[in-house]
């Protein structure tokens, strides 16, 4: 389905959509310049999108795909696609698997989850059928056991695993505990997360000859963000052409960055979704430019994801840097912040997986770590605000996973909010 203008765009969601109209309210008609365009406030755009009295779709509901998307954070965010929408954004996510190493006759084993209206596993599943080379599709689902898929790469020869990063993790583990020969698996394709290289030598034991790729950047409620650029650096992508404009802005002032190496949001709009439109909707992820040209951008964390310990912001990627730095063996593979409240106190509890018994020494020194990243926290503990930083060491498969999707559960609040 060739792409709208972005000005026709912009005049049709004007017209039909009863929330973008308000939005652009004060938009001159004819506009084609995005910066001048507000950024979508999502608390606004979820509360429009509602049945019934639904203010955000520009027509009705009569040919269409409906699903959630599957976010670590918030409320499920119904999403529904049309026919041809869905064809045109799974034909392309299916040619972006190509560039990430799909091949002739590859035998493809979908991960991903399904059920309760999430549409990764079938998003992935149409990608697949609609990609343009051959390919054999094992729709096999994130809830199967790892041992089980394990047996399957052995008895039939995967060529291709496709999941999250912590459903390939687990299904790795699978493998070298079985002692299985599995080098059959040539490409681990992942999306849903981003991959951690803390990761990468369980992968690269269980599947020594296997390379590792981006499926690519999509979001059930955004749609398309970005295709994968091949090369070592697994988090950059760029936007797809005809059919995706991505930029980066600023947290604070919401102006346009254009500087290579600077973070900002991920700010996307979809050329060619009509139904629900999408134009300038914050992704939820951080990201910078990798060229001059403002081409090619490196995904570098969340933007919402992150603990908050009394007064204490614990942004989880400066965390999960401040522990890898101190952890040079690479005993810790994964990690999970998990806040906590007693005795009056709030207090965070690192959930690391990996040793169950770790080397002496270590866990006193990831909390020196933290605490060298953090150093408010240990001065609130001082003064009696927060609990003492505590880290639990488990095996992987005890960190909190979404149950409709896989991804790991980056925060997990179990502090009574009654």
């Amino acid at each position: 389905m060739p792409a709208r203008p972005l000005s026709h765009l912009i005049d049709f969601a004007r017209r039909n959509s009863p929330f973008y109209a308000d939005l652009y309210r004060d938009v001159p008609e004819g506009v084609s310049d995005l910066a001048r365009l507000p950024i979508i406030d999502q608390a606004a755009f979820w509360a429009a999108n509602t049945w019934p009295d639904n203010r955000l779709l520009t027509g009705p509901l009569t040919d269409a795909g409906v699903y959630t998307s599957g976010g670590t954070t918030g409320a499920p965010k119904v999403s529904p696609w049309t026919r041809t929408e869905h064809f045109d954004s799974t034909s392309a996510f299916g040619a972006g698997m190509v560039r990430a190493g799909l091949r002739p006759g590859h035998r493809v084993a979908n991960l991903f989850f399904a059920g309760h209206l999430y549409g990764g596993f079938l998003y992935i599943e149409a990608a697949l059928h609609n990609a343009p080379v051959e390919n054999v599709r094992l729709p096999v689902a994130g809830h199967t056991p790892d041992e089980d898929v394990a047996d399957l790469i052995a008895g039939f020869g995967v060529n291709v695993l496709a999941g999250t990063p912590m459903k390939l993790g687990g299904v790795a583990e699978a493998v070298i505990a079985k002692g299985l020969d599995a080098r059959s698996v040539e490409l681990l394709l992942f999306a849903g997360d981003l991959l951690f290289d803390d990761l990468r030598p369980r992968l690269a034991k269980a599947f020594p000859g296997a390379a590792i790729a981006s499926l690519g950047y999509a979001t059930v409620d955004a749609g398309l963000v970005g295709a994968p650029v091949p090369g070592d650096d697994v988090r950059v992508h760029e936007a797809f052409p005809e059919r995706t404009l991505v930029e980066l802005v600023d947290e604070v002032t919401g102006e346009p960055i254009t500087e290579p190496g600077v973070r900002g949001r991920v700010v996307v709009t979809n050329l060619f979704r009509t139904l629900m439109p999408i134009i300038r909707y914050p992704v939820g992820d951080l990201a910078e430019w990798v060229d001059a040209e403002c081409r090619g951008f490196r995904l570098v964390g969340r933007t919402v994801e992150g603990a908050r310990v009394a007064n204490v912001a614990m942004a989880y990627e400066d965390v999960r840097a401040a522990l890898a730095g101190a952890d040079p063996g690479g005993v810790m593979t994964g990690m999970q912040m998990v806040e906590r409240r007693w005795d009056g106190k709030d207090g965070l509890v690192l959930r690391l997986a990996g040793a169950e018994e770790p080397p002496a020494g270590l866990t006193e020194r990831l909390v020196e770590a933290v605490h060298a990243a953090r150093p408010l926290y240990p001065d609130c503990v001082e003064q009696g605000f927060v609990h003492p930083l505590i880290i639990e060491w488990v095996r992987p498969s005890e960190l909190v996973t979404h149950p409709r999707t896989g991804k790991l559960v980056q925060v997990v609040d179990e502090r009574p909010h009654s």
